[in-house]
């Protein structure tokens, strides 16, 4: 008898021949290195092309309906414009060197900025046809260069443009790349230390006309009228309440054409400084404003964005 000899399954595979893999092996390298020598000459392409045409600067606006006061807006569309941030960090020293000092005794606890690395004061002077002057002054020659900024586009502004402008338009200047991340930190405490200050002159001149956003009874803003007229009877005497109707931005929002009101009135952004507010932390304050709103938060109020301060803050 012959010896018996075991066969293969009937499913099995003979192994490939080495050179019929290795010519897979190839082909294979060969069109992945095809595909990098594309990714890299897509790359050099696009490259090229940003460096014919760069990006036009962003448009400086505080918001669809809160444009910028003309010389901020000047001022940010020179920075965005300017692609080197060491450009942009000497323009800002060669603010500072020419921003006057303060007068004698005007740097005080109370207009120093909080939050800053270091040292800063600004202070507001209301002329009599109510528009602001601004005077600062810091011990860093960079931080005073942030501050003759904010000097020169505010000044001549009102109290309540300062106070209507949204923070917006510090991004627009693409100044991140020139500062650290605590100046950065501390030009925005600036700006807000001046929209605070501001909100303060508001709340005291608030018995003279223009004072506020609109008159209380303007038929054309029920809803505007109903928040200032609510929050006045649920706040302490004195209050100032500076209402700002933003519902045009937010027109094409499907949630604000559900509720919104025949007037179109549903998106608002409020000012208030209140006695109410002292020694209460921005989450209590915010609840006061809630409860003392809660049928129009409920109805045709789609958002409520809201800045409270004490008086003296």
């Amino acid at each position: 008898m012959r010896p018996l000899t075991p066969r293969a399954p009937a499913n099995a595979r003979a192994p490939p021949a080495a050179p019929a893999r290795a010519a897979r092996v190839a082909r294979r390298a060969a069109a992945a290195s095809v595909r990098v020598e594309r990714l890299v000459a897509s790359s050099k392409r696009w490259r090229r092309r940003c460096g014919r045409r760069p990006a036009p600067p962003p448009r400086p606006q505080a918001s669809a309906t809160t444009p910028l006061p003309p010389r901020l807006a000047a001022i940010v569309t020179a920075f965005a414009a300017v692609a080197d941030p060491k450009l942009k960090y000497a323009q800002l020293l060669a603010y500072g060197k020419a921003l006057p000092p303060l007068p004698a005794g005007v740097a005080t606890p109370e207009t120093k900025v909080a939050g800053c690395v270091s040292q800063v004061w600004v202070v507001p002077v209301l002329a009599a046809g109510g528009t602001l002057t601004w005077l600062a002054d810091s011990d860093s020659a960079l931080t005073k260069g942030l501050a003759a900024l904010l000097v020169k586009g505010l000044t001549g502004a009102t109290p309540e443009d300062v106070v209507r402008l949204s923070p917006d338009w510090i991004a627009d200047m693409g100044l991140s790349q020139s500062l650290t991340p605590s100046r950065n930190n501390g030009f925005l405490n600036m700006f807000l230390t001046m929209q605070r200050l501001s909100l303060g002159l508001l709340s005291e001149t608030s018995g003279e006309p223009g004072a506020g956003a609109a008159p209380a009874d303007d038929p054309a803003k029920p809803v505007a009228a109903a928040i200032r007229a609510k929050l006045a009877a649920a706040l302490a005497p004195g209050s100032t309440v500076v209402v700002h109707d933003e519902s045009a931005s937010h027109a094409g929002h499907a949630g604000a054409r559900a509720t919104a009101s025949p007037s179109g009135e549903t998106h608002f952004r409020v000012a208030i400084v209140s006695p109410s507010f002292a020694g209460l932390k921005t989450v209590a304050r915010h609840r006061l404003v809630y409860s003392a709103l809660a049928e129009e938060l409920a109805g045709p109020v789609h958002a409520l964005s809201l800045e409270t301060a004490a008086p003296g803050e």
